[in-house]
């Protein structure tokens, strides 16, 4: 009897500690979420003090409208861009970093920095370092190849500035995670490779990525992630949607519908969107990589 009151008081105190955290995700994420779900089916005024059921029309007119299809698209290159960009240099430097012997403290942390600054601080940063004017990022550009920036603009030169500061931003998390799944690689591999002769970027290559797969694939996910919902910050400080929408991705595409024009129904269909597409995604790397990546 004894036993099994212990049991239950312990049962009993675990709930009790996890309560406080399972009210805050209630009341911040899965209520938000219903709500979110239930707006998208109705058409608002007000803030949504005011609203008319409308069913589908919100899905349909957004699958309708060339703008938001556009947003779609550039969201996807977008994403691909800042998950591949940031992935491989992640990766290199992280192997420099596993390579060098002497000050890698100085350099892990030179690395990593600008993960640690707030998105809207290093997107503030970033535009006055790459602004077309004054930047001294653009000035050298200039003077060294004679290309004539101008990305307030020019509609690929401002995608490619915030695919960039996305890639730039992102870069010290992933070498955090790497550079942890390299110092678990056996020592007795690398002395063979070694051994072997083997040069430095194919044992990369053909010993390490391997080896780190698991790895691989969570940052894979987690970039995803980044990519649709960590460039909002970026996108409202450096170029607000433009130059000619060519930086309006669906998540600051929402941002306008919602709080500029005031149109929550239509701003909650597409969160909805949005999180249909990164869930589809993300199922289909995580199946995908069950054949390549190594546990």
């Amino acid at each position: 009897m004894g036993v099994h009151e212990n049991t239950y008081d312990s049962t009993v105190g675990a709930y009790l500690l996890l309560l406080p955290t399972l009210v805050a995700i209630v009341a911040f994420l899965y209520y938000p979420s219903l709500q979110t779900l239930r707006f998208s089916f109705f058409q608002t005024f007000l803030f949504g003090q005011n609203t008319r059921f409308v069913g589908l029309a919100n899905f349909t007119e957004l699958l309708s409208s060339q703008v938001y299809l556009t947003s779609v698209g550039l969201t996807i290159a977008f994403a691909a861009i800042v998950v591949v960009g940031s992935l491989a240099v992640g990766l290199a430097v992280a192997f420099l970093l596993y390579e060098v012997s002497d000050g890698k403290a100085a350099y892990l942390i030179a690395a990593i920095w600008p993960y640690a600054l707030p998105t809207a601080v290093a997107g503030t940063v970033l535009l006055f370092l790459a602004h077309p004017s004054v930047g001294i990022y653009t000035h050298y550009m200039e003077a060294w190849f004679g290309v004539e920036l101008d990305w307030f603009t020019v509609g690929w030169q401002g995608f490619a500035v915030v695919a960039v500061a996305a890639i730039w931003k992102q870069i010290g998390y992933n070498v955090i995670f790497m550079l942890a799944a390299l110092n678990n690689v056996p020592e007795s591999l690398n002395e063979a490779c070694r051994l072997d002769g083997i040069e430095t970027w194919r044992r990369l290559v053909r010993v390490y990525i391997p080896l780190m797969s698991p790895t691989l694939v969570f940052l894979v996910v987690i970039n995803t992630i980044y990519a649709f919902f960590g460039s909002f910050a970026l996108i409202d400080l450096m170029t607000q949607g433009g130059p000619t929408n060519a930086t309006n991705l669906m998540i600051y595409q929402l941002y306008r519908d919602a709080f500029q024009f005031n149109n929550l129904g239509l701003a909650s269909a597409q969160s909805v969107i949005l999180f249909v597409l990164v869930a589809g995604l993300t199922f289909v790397q995580l199946r995908v990589s069950d054949r390549y990546a190594h546990y």
